[in-house]
């Protein structure tokens, strides 16, 4: 007996390969910025990776923090800067290993650890050399990059709120419900779009008029769960849509949550199931029609 194919399954398995094998840092795929450095910076020029990358961004964004580089205190200082009073650190994390002895068996053992740290952003530093001021933000380019018709009925048949404008950020607004795009011109190609509009969309699933996810899941991990849920539901109904999910790069995005989750692995099994419940939602536009009708 042949056994089915299993598409949720199948797309959980790539990306658990795509942890394991090792993958880029995750990358938008459209142009411009609102404010946030393309790519955080060590003082010394070196990039930062995993999490980090994804941890500074937010504070980035949220701040409009457009210089790259972040310092402690101390590296500040050591540059000639002094952080200006009242100002409030970011927080990054490094990753590694120890070895101890195992007191049983008297051999060494290799042990991870996780530190965190205080870093600030150039902008927040008085005193810095030039070279550390900040950068022109990148203006939107609209590189031509056409709608496509049948995705765009998808979409819309979903009935969720999705609005454009020349902000260049993607995101899902929870208070009021709405999914915000930049315009598909300044995405490099359509894949990328409707990739990102797929991320979105599955976690306006979890709106409490449609699957409740938020209510249910409200601890401090929850906004690293949530992003585990949406990204694996982007690549589910990618594949159901006939687009060819990006494994790799959402791969990096993944792992870079699971390591804000301690590297639970157990973490990305629930999320594939709560994915799987996600990408069902959008393709299912008769059971969402029923739904509204008992609304």
């Amino acid at each position: 007996m042949v056994a089915k194919f299993d598409l949720y399954q199948h797309v959980t398995d790539q990306i658990i390969a795509s942890i394991e094998a090792g993958t880029p840092a995750w990358r938008k795929p459209w142009t411009g910025e609102r404010g946030g450095a393309p790519f955080p910076l060590r003082s010394n020029g070196e990039p930062y990776s995993g999490i980090n990358v994804l941890m500074l961004w937010l504070v980035a964004d949220e701040k409009g923090y457009r210089s790259p580089y972040w310092f402690t205190y101390r590296q500040a200082q050591a540059a000639g800067g002094q952080v200006r009073k009242g100002e409030k650190s970011a927080t990054v994390v490094k990753y590694g290993t120890f070895e101890r002895e195992d007191e049983a068996t008297g051999e060494e053992r290799r042990l991870p650890y996780l530190k965190a740290y205080s870093v600030f952003n150039a902008e927040q530093i008085e005193g810095l050399p030039a070279e550390y001021e900040a950068t022109s933000a990148e203006a939107p380019r609209d590189l031509g990059t056409e709608t496509d018709s049948a995705l765009d009925a998808f979409f819309a048949a979903t009935g969720l709120d999705i609005r454009t404008s020349d902000d260049p950020r993607a995101y899902y607004n929870i208070p009021e419900d709405f999914i915000h795009m930049p315009p598909i011109g300044t995405f490099h190609d359509a894949a990328g779009y409707y990739g990102t509009l797929a991320h979105e969309a599955c976690h306006a699933t979890g709106h409490a008029s449609r699957l409740d996810r938020f209510a249910r899941f409200t601890d401090r991990k929850a906004y690293a769960f949530e992003e585990l849920v949406a990204e694996i539901g982007n690549c589910m109904t990618c594949a159901q849509l006939g687009l060819t999910p990006d494994f790799g790069q959402s791969g990096a995005y993944v792992q870079s949550w699971l390591r804000a989750l301690q590297d639970d692995r157990r973490l990305i099994f629930k999320a594939a199931s709560e994915a799987q419940k996600a990408a069902e939602w959008l393709t299912k536009p008769q059971g969402r029609a029923e739904e509204r009708e008992a609304a």
